[in-house]
């Protein structure tokens, strides 16, 4: 039996570049290796208050950017979470089971409930890890493709997982991790010290996928460097250039060492145009096809609508050995 890939984004806006070398990039290269389920996660997404009319257009957009950047809908499926309500019913289910302290320690819960203060946090902010495990373990998933920033919660899906079969019975697959080794953690431009994000303050720190060229020459021009000369690859002394040679390295292919061999004696600035030149080029095609599925968004719902279907089988599936193992219903 093939091994089985889940991975998903939210309809927050275009995804950006850190999206994309540290996720959406890896998923195409990997659509030839697993059988996949590219999930667009409206649910996760209105943890916090969402505008609807974005929230809709929010998830046309990452369609049509999971299929511009080469995502074959004959070689994955791409759906929309909400229209495979198995999610939620799973979502439940692996609630029952977490534990309140297991909650609590979810390092991006405390990040996103400092802004408006714990007690004010919706019930969803917290407990949508135990969903998010739904998520996984609802197709028998048996890699994860994550940033750094989202280990936490696969191991919680680990261990719930791990925790309901012991109380009930081989039901779900144990899902491993997959990390990349440079690029899973882009930083922004304008905060080298702050992971790249749609929420920047900075909107230079932020190339996103549907920015035109002289957009993204702009943004790049304006990138911080650091304190000391030269195009030298040091995570803790040099944060900042490391992440500018870690997007040339993605664009380009070429390794650390030979992008600090073409660039010996040479300052920021040309470093920055070269580096701008490559971003553009990579990107050119890839925004054209996302202009061309906003202009033809039935494309995207043939392929949503096949998806989902593809989804639903599968979903329906699980949860009836689910709850014949806990003994829900009439049977």
């Amino acid at each position: 039996m093939q091994d089985l890939l889940f991975s998903g984004v939210k309809p927050t806006g275009m995804p950006h570049l850190g999206n994309y070398i540290g996720a959406l990039r890896q998923w195409v290269t990997l659509q030839h290796e697993y059988e996949c389920y590219f999930c667009i996660v409206d649910l996760h997404a209105i943890t916090v208050p969402q505008d609807p009319k974005n929230m809709r257009q929010g998830t046309l957009d990452i369609a049509a950017a999971y299929l511009a950047v080469g995502l074959d809908p004959k070689r994955c499926n791409i759906f929309i979470q909400s229209e495979v309500p198995e999610h939620t019913e799973l979502g439940w289910i692996m609630g029952t089971i977490a534990k309140m302290g297991e909650m609590e320690r979810m390092t991006q819960f405390k990040d996103k409930s400092k802004k408006g203060g714990r007690e004010r946090s919706g019930l969803g902010l917290f407990a949508y890890p135990a969903l998010m495990a739904a998520d996984i373990l609802l197709y028998d998933t048996t890699i994860v493709p994550v940033g750094d920033d989202q280990t936490q919660h696969v191991e919680l899906t680990r261990l719930l997982g791990k925790r309901f079969n012991d109380h009930f019975g081989p039901t779900f697959t144990i899902p491993e991790l997959l990390i990349q080794k440079h690029g899973a953690r882009i930083m922004s431009l304008a905060h080298p010290e702050q992971k790249m994000s749609k929420s920047d303050e900075s909107k230079n720190g932020v190339i996103m996928l549907d920015d035109d060229a002289d957009t993204i020459r702009h943004k790049i021009m304006r990138a911080v460097t650091d304190s000391d000369s030269g195009i030298t690859y040091h995570e803790e002394k040099k944060p900042a250039v490391a992440n500018l040679m870690t997007i040339y390295h993605h664009m380009t292919g070429e390794t650390l060492e030979q992008i600090e061999k073409r660039f010996t004696g040479k300052g920021y600035g040309d470093f920055k145009k070269s580096l701008a030149e490559v971003v553009v080029e990579h990107l050119a095609p890839i925004t054209k096809k996302i202009k061309h599925y906003r202009e033809h968004p039935q494309d995207l719902m043939n392929v949503l609508d096949h998806g989902r279907d593809a989804a639903r089988h599968v979903a329906r599936e699980k949860m009836k050995l689910v709850r014949d193992r806990m003994g829900l219903g009439r049977n």
